[in-house]
């Protein structure tokens, strides 16, 4: 009774683990750089291009770049509008996704209809609609005027907006977290 217990308990925890969205990083940091180096930043103007941007897009955006500064300041760094060292650069994008299946004999049989000549045809079906996110930060030497520092932060979002606030934040400390001081 207690072996079953547990194995139900670790495929509980599996499957729980595997239904979290879970984000992805990557970092590329430029030879020799150290951000240590730095002492200011401050971030390019954003400039939003698409059809499609949401009425929450500009409180995002600027949720994000809230974050990125909240973690540039936990590494010594300070926001400056004149003359900063470093200037960060956000590429955002978020693209609606549909998962599909493909229908099966087995699992959707025909329904017969009234006439004897019918036919089944294997066809997707919708199974969910989500949102896949990227976000990507551009590092630049303001003397320079060089790339120093790319990271990339991607993941399927969340529908609630504390929820994206949160994954946000998971994110960028994530992805700021492998940068070299």
């Amino acid at each position: 009774m207690k072996t079953s217990f547990y194995l139900f308990f670790l495929v509980l925890v599996i499957f729980l683990a595997a239904c979290s969205p879970s984000i992805q990083t990557s970092t590329e940091p430029a030879e020799n750089f150290r951000l240590s180096d730095y002492q200011t930043f401050d971030f390019f103007k954003v400039d939003a291009s698409g059809g499609g941007l949401g009425p929450g897009y500009r409180t995002q955006v600027s949720y994000i770049q809230d974050e990125i500064a909240r973690q540039l300041e936990q590494r010594g760094l300070r926001r400056s509008s004149t003359d900063p060292d470093l200037l960060v650069n956000l590429g955002i994008v978020v693209r609606d996704t549909v998962q599909t299946r493909e229908t099966d004999i087995r699992t959707d049989p025909p329904r017969y209809v009234g006439q004897r000549r019918y036919t089944w045809k294997t066809r997707e079906v919708v199974v969910r609609r989500y949102k896949e996110g990227s976000i990507s930060v551009h590092l630049v030497d303001n003397d320079r005027n060089e790339l120093v520092w790319r990271g990339t932060a991607e993941g399927v979002l969340e529908e609630r907006t504390p929820k994206i606030q949160e994954q946000i934040s998971e994110g960028m400390q994530e992805l700021f977290s492998q940068i070299q001081q």
